[in-house]
């Protein structure tokens, strides 16, 4: 690969950020920041945390390669605390008298146990950005209910509702809502740092699983709102708007039409297919007009689109100036050129002695000019015990 993530900014080298966080949310938000150079120490309990052993947790065999952890956690120091026993309390009192952001999903009832909520965490360190991740939020009935992003995010939110094209919930795939979260987590904290830096005060940022969920969610629940109604996901067959559609081509891949102004993309589409004759048919010769003949528009897309392979229809479609998109699978993303050719994957070094790296997903955002750097392999559990900042 050609590239590697980008080098420290010289605003962020110097954040030290405390990481009592597990699974996902946290650990990720906490992540990005370790990928920017920040210098991130995570605590874990005895046992590590469990997102280690993910693969054991779902009956898969223990001994796999962890690359989920890895995209989470590289670049990270690793110390083991007890923290119902004293000596390692003290020892945590003192990383967070040292640090600038505390970040943690525990769930709230067991950070009180530990005298680590953010209002008493705060109290005794007022300097500090204390960001909150939580399934449901800090305040309400269930502030200490236990929830991962498949609970909070997605159907909480009313996203699996939303996203259903039949009668059942979607049931989506774990960590996406957590890395969305994460993203939201980060933003928080940024925003915590400048006031930080700007006052010397700190502050405490909370999100959750669910607050980001409607978040993402906003525009159905808005139109709820506001007319008292909102349309659910449809079947393939009954989209109402075709022309942002997935259709299956001749060598049994799949295409998804992005032409969400009809009267902008209409004629550009029927001259890819070959089909201007449409353009005179009342059922087909408008936005609306489709809207309206749905599904009759769909069967004629799909007869003509099934006519031609992928690699036809990309050149027919990018020469007519129709926009679309190739539906990938993770084998195609990770050979896709566009993805390499701007920082999407990267090289992290396998942990301890095994020798050799791991293709890992990159984060979201790249600093353009600064200086490459590789980044560092994710930690072994307590490999790190004497860490300090």
């Amino acid at each position: 690969m050609d590239r590697t993530p980008s080098a420290p900014l010289p605003a962020v080298a110097d954040l030290r950020v405390l990481e009592l966080g597990v699974w996902v949310a946290a650990p990720a938000a906490a992540g990005i920041l370790a990928d920017w150079g920040a210098d991130v120490i995570k605590v874990e309990p005895p046992a590590g945390d469990p997102m280690r052993n993910v693969f054991g947790a779902l009956g898969i065999r223990e001994e796999m390669p962890n690359p989920a952890y890895t995209l989470d956690n590289r670049g990270k120091r690793s110390v083991v605390l007890d923290l119902r026993n004293e000596a390692d309390r003290a020892r945590m009192e003192g990383l967070l008298a040292d640090a600038h952001v505390f970040v943690t999903n525990l769930k709230p009832d067991a950070l009180d146990r530990f005298d680590l909520g953010a209002d008493a965490t705060l109290a005794r360190h007022p300097h500090l950005v204390y960001c909150s991740v939580t399934g449901y939020g800090l305040e309400g009935p269930d502030r200490d209910r236990a929830g991962y992003d498949l609970g909070a995010f997605w159907a909480r939110s009313g996203l699996s509702h939303q996203l259903a094209s039949r009668d059942e919930p979607l049931n989506a795939r774990g960590a996406m809502g957590d890395h969305i979260t994460a993203l939201s987590a980060l933003a928080g904290i940024l925003g915590g740092v400048l006031q930080q830096r700007a006052t010397g005060e700190g502050c405490v940022v909370e999100t959750s699983l669910l607050r980001t969920g409607i978040y993402v969610l906003g525009w159905d629940l808005g139109l709820q709102s506001a007319l008292g109604r909102v349309a659910r996901g449809e079947p393939r067959e009954a989209n109402q708007s075709p022309l942002m559609n997935c259709y299956r081509t001749a060598d049994d891949r799949w295409l998804l039409l992005t032409c969400l102004e009809a009267v902008r993309h209409l004629r550009n589409v029927y001259v890819a297919l070959g089909r201007e004759d449409l353009l005179a048919d009342e059922r087909f010769a408008s936005g609306h007009a489709l809207r309206k003949n749905n599904r009759h528009a769909i069967a004629v897309l799909d007869e003509e689109i099934a006519k031609r392979p992928l690699a036809e229809w990309a050149q027919r479609f990018d020469d007519a100036g129709v926009w679309w998109a190739p539906v990938q699978s993770p084998t195609d993303v990770l050979g896709d050129e566009q993805v390499r050719g701007n920082d999407g994957l990267v090289e992290v070094p396998n942990p301890g002695d095994a020798g050799g790296t791991t293709i890992s997903v990159n984060g979201p955002i790249t600093f353009r000019g600064r200086p490459s750097r590789a980044p560092g392999p994710a930690p072994r559990l307590g490999e790190h015990p004497d860490a300090s900042f």
